[in-house]
């Protein structure tokens, strides 16, 4: 305050009260007003009283983000103000879509640009700021994006002091001579708190938390997911952030020391961002932390500034997606919601980072659950928000599709594959109809083809090898296929009883398309660490329920190159496990005599060989044991070992 005492004395002409400075907004002027929780509300409701007073007068009002109370845009101002968004809030999306409000659609990154360049003319910009310092400098605390560049355009510059604006460091400062007028009032600053976390919110954040490496930059938006997102990475460790929007997640986690940003390529030991929006204790974080640098949103947001991040992971959500990989975030149909936002500059900013990633994240249903939000095509009207080819992950509360390199039917799979169960029969023959899958493509509906999530773990065979043992799921073709067409002719024979090396599609849709119910067929995969997702697929082991013996034939095979490994013993440990618990008996087996490694594992594991032989084929039994287990023998916890 006693810098602020000084200023008054030094440039009187400066401090005016509210009421005065909005009288030097004259007819047909363009007010920028500061975003989100950075709204100086005491210098609205000033502008509001004025224009009450002064029907005549007709500010066209501009701002990015719209928060609480905004009064200008309601219908009784509507032959005073026309409000212009570049990004639609729930305050004022019934205005956008009833005509009475305008949106730019508009990649946020370059909106200071519109601004230099006069394309979008500001005359009048309304902000709030510090308390000066000592050389008279203010920060624009916790939102800088656009309101800099619309500071340094804007013929008149009003700023509103408030004590409880934190000074953050960073590109956040405006010198006191750049301010036309000052107005000191004090405010509680506006909160932001999102929605508590729902469960399959929380199971989304358990998904993405799985793709996310130690030493990892995030970026993540605003809302209940990105939310149960931050609350899911607590175990990992040298995160970075350079994001738009810091949340109070993001503090949390840099006050626990997940995030410390040792490992950024840019900006390396600092949290980056443009603008905040949470808790009073956020904000009080904030001030003057050196951990924290604030820039401009064209600095932030820059598609070329985040692919020099390595290892940069951009967090977006969407509002619905197509079978082909393309989503909107801003529309809804013909329904303007949202905007561009920041989505597509991240997007494709870590889609061209080395080692970036990009994950999509969208709850499986909308509507309480009445409409799928994975859809053949987007609704007519729809912006395509983010582009095929930007989106590498997709992530609902049933699973993960990997994209990236994917044709259309292998996408659309995927994609079906973590679809809402209810939805899945009805996008298989909507897909079939589109030409986007097979014709004949096989599906299990309901309970019986219902992917069992709750059965991957992770077990490490005796060698060494750490292997994750997941069931085969309906979009698993193009891995079965590639381990099928690597075995040899000797393994084609020995392990399939045939020499025919071709497999048609009718007969591959026999080992992927899987009943749960009345059989099991567990992979055994090799996880890429540097890109999650990538399987490469070692060994599968399945087995195929006698319901009138309570008994199973077992089988299982192992590629060539990854033979004495260990692999097939933890297949067979883990079908036994899991037969168990189906309340199965036992196992039978039928192998080649030839087959030698094969018989062994089985006699090595328990199975005892029948006396009759068949044809060169030896049948092998096993009956379980009485005492039951609850877990799994050398399961490691569901995760990799960096969560």
């Amino acid at each position: 305050m006693k810098f602020l005492e000084t200023w008054k004395r030094k440039r009187p002409e400066k401090f005016i009260p509210a009421e005065k400075a909005v009288e030097r907004i004259r007819r047909g002027d363009r007010v920028f007003i500061a975003s989100a929780c950075a709204e100086p509300r005491h210098l609205v409701d000033a502008l509001i009283r004025h224009v009450e007073n002064n029907p005549g007068a007709y500010p066209h009002a501009l701002q990015i983000r719209l928060l609480g109370v905004t009064p200008y845009a309601e219908d009784r101002f509507g032959s005073n103000f026309r409000c212009n968004a570049f990004f639609i809030s729930e305050s004022n999306r019934s205005a956008v879509n009833r005509g009475l409000a305008d949106y730019t659609p508009v990649f946020l990154s370059r909106v200071p640009e519109l601004f230099d360049r006069s394309m979008e003319r500001v005359d009048v910009a309304l902000i709030q700021t510090s308390l000066p310092d000592v050389h008279g400098y203010l920060s624009l605390g916790i939102s800088v994006d656009i309101v800099k560049a619309a500071a340094a355009k804007a013929r008149v510059v009003i700023a509103q002091v408030n004590r409880n604006m934190p000074r953050v460091p960073g590109d956040t400062f405006l010198p006191i001579d750049n301010i036309d007028f000052l107005v000191c009032h004090d405010e509680p600053l506006l909160e932001y708190a999102p929605a508590v976390d729902t469960d399959i919110a929380r199971r989304i954040g358990r998904h993405v938390a799985r793709l996310i490496m130690d030493g990892d930059t995030i970026q993540v938006g605003y809302g209940v997911i990105p939310n149960a997102i931050l609350s899911s990475l607590s175990r990992k460790r040298h995160l970075g952030v350079h994001t738009e929007f810091l949340s109070d997640g993001i503090v949390e986690l840099m006050k626990a020391g997940v995030i410390d940003n040792s490992r950024k390529t840019v900006n390396r030991w600092k949290t980056v961002a443009t603008f905040c929006m949470g808790k009073t204790s956020t904000y009080e974080y904030l001030k003057d932390n050196p951990l924290i640098e604030f820039h401009a949103i064209d600095y932030t947001n820059d598609p070329l500034v985040i692919a020099r991040q390595n290892g940069m992971v951009a967090i977006n959500s969407a509002l619905e997606i197509d079978l082909t990989g393309q989503a909107t975030a801003e529309s809804i149909g013909r329904i303007f919601y949202s905007g561009i936002g920041g989505q597509a500059d991240f997007m494709r900013g870590a889609a061209l980072a080395r080692n970036g990633k990009t994950i999509l994240t969208i709850p499986s249903t909308a509507d309480g659950g009445g409409m799928s939000r994975i859809v053949p095509f987007l609704q007519k009207g729809s912006g395509s928000t983010v582009l095929r080819g930007d989106v590498q992950y997709v992530v609902t509360e049933w699973g993960i599709a990997y994209l990236q390199g994917k044709n259309v039917r292998e996408r659309a799979m995927d994609l079906i594959a973590i679809a809402h169960p209810n939805f899945r029969s009805r996008l298989i023959e909507e897909a079939k109809k589109a030409g986007l899958i097979y014709r004949h493509q096989a599906f299990i509906p309901g309970e019986r083809g219902m992917y069992p999530e709750e059965l991957e773990t992770f077990r490490r065979t005796r060698t060494g090898l750490q292997l994750f043992l997941r069931p085969i799921k309906f979009s698993d073709e193009p891995l079965v296929k590639d381990f099928l067409h690597g075995f040899s002719d000797r393994s084609i024979q020995t392990r399939f009883f045939t020499k025919r090396r071709e497999m048609p599609y009718e007969q591959l849709q026999d080992l992927i398309v899987i009943d749960y119910q009345q059989e099991m067929a567990i992979m055994a995969v090799l996880l890429d660490d540097k890109m999650p997702g990538r399987e490469e697929l070692l060994g599968v082991g399945r087995y195929h329920i006698h319901p009138k013996q309570q008994t199973a034939r077992v089988s299982f095979a192992v590629r060539d190159d990854y033979q004495n490994q260990g692999i097939a013993q933890e297949l067979l440990s883990y079908l036994v496990y899991l037969a168990r618990r189906q309340g199965l008996l036992g196992f039978t087996a039928a192998v080649l005599v030839e087959n030698e490694p094969m018989i062994h594992v089985l006699e090595k594991y328990g199975f005892e060989r029948n006396r009759q032989m068949i044809q060169g084929v030896v049948v092998l039994s096993m009956v379980f044991k009485e005492e039951a287990r609850d877990v799994p023998p050398n399961t490691r916890s569901k995760g990799r070992s960096s969560d």
